[in-house]
């Protein structure tokens, strides 16, 4: 039977080993089927994990193990989750990949971003519509050309969460990169050329702010047919700081949990109704 489950995670009909010295569960989150709701919340920073577990009803901690911190507790009645990251896309897919085979389905992604546009300002909060994919996880997923959006109905239940909390938010796009410092840097990079002037390209088509993590996010979600979307803390604008605006670095990520949490409250409430019809 050892044998059975250390092979377990198949999908479009090939059998993945399973590494793990618990073969019931998942090599890097260390969580198995059953331990998480559909619905899990995606940090990066496993810190901040804590802070949204106290926003569900008995939360538990299920897993610790490298970056990927996991809790679970309830909404509404309903099993839901959070689990952390880390920075950047390899290890996001990484996450949402194992999830998915412990049964997870519908994933908010919430974090910080930097705003692009000179209205996108410290205190706001930017909820991802799509994401350029200037970073290398989805490429190992689909062909550049396939577009990294957000599914409409997590996107929606974020807009209506934003609004039923006061926010002052945007929606649109975002960009994606794998090098924090190829953005705040670009100029002492070897190929400052390409990262200067796709930025003032992104800039000119209204892309909203820069993050990490949305595009992978966003493709590995439309590879496994499951719902995703993102919400993110503007920490500042380095536009608006070269411009002389005022731009306060804002560290308090409160704001964006409660809109994610509530969120998940909202795509709940859809989702019973919509079983009801059937």
């Amino acid at each position: 039977m050892a044998t059975d489950v250390s092979r377990e995670n198949e999908k479009d009909g090939m059998i993945m080993k399973n590494y793990s010295e618990d073969v019931n569960r998942q090599y890097h989150i260390q969580v198995a089927k059953g331990e998480v709701g559909r619905y899990v919340i995606l940090p990066g920073d496993p810190k901040r994990c804590v802070k949204i577990a106290q926003y569900f009803d008995n939360p538990v901690l299920i897993a610790d193990n490298r970056e990927y911190i996991t809790y679970t507790g309830t909404l509404d009645g309903v099993k839901v989750s959070v689990t952390s990251t880390g920075i950047g896309g390899p290890s996001a897919s990484i996450a949402m990949e194992e999830l998915y085979r412990c049964g997870a389905d519908t994933f908010v992604r919430i974090g910080t971003c930097g705003g692009m546009q000179t209205e996108v300002k410290s205190g706001d909060i930017v909820i991802a519509t799509g994401a350029i994919r200037m970073e290398g996880t989805s490429k190992e997923y689909a062909p550049i050309e396939f577009p990294a959006v957000a599914n409409l109905e997590v996107m929606n239940a974020l807009v209506a969460a934003a609004g039923k909390k006061g926010c002052t938010f945007h929606t649109g796009v975002v960009q994606s990169k794998d090098a924090f410092y190829g953005q705040h840097e670009p100029e002492t990079k070897p190929v400052s050329y390409e990262l200067m002037n796709k930025w003032e390209a992104w800039k000119r088509m209204g892309c909203l702010a820069s993050e990490m993590e949305s595009a992978a996010i966003f493709v590995v979600s439309g590879y496994l047919k499951v719902r995703a979307g993102a919400c993110f803390l503007v920490m500042a604008n380095q536009e608006r700081e070269k411009l002389g605006l005022e731009n306060p670095v804002v560290h308090d990520t409160d704001k964006a949990i409660q809109v994610a949490v509530e969120a998940i409250r909202e795509l709940i409430r859809a989702d019973k109704a919509k079983a009801k019809q059937k």
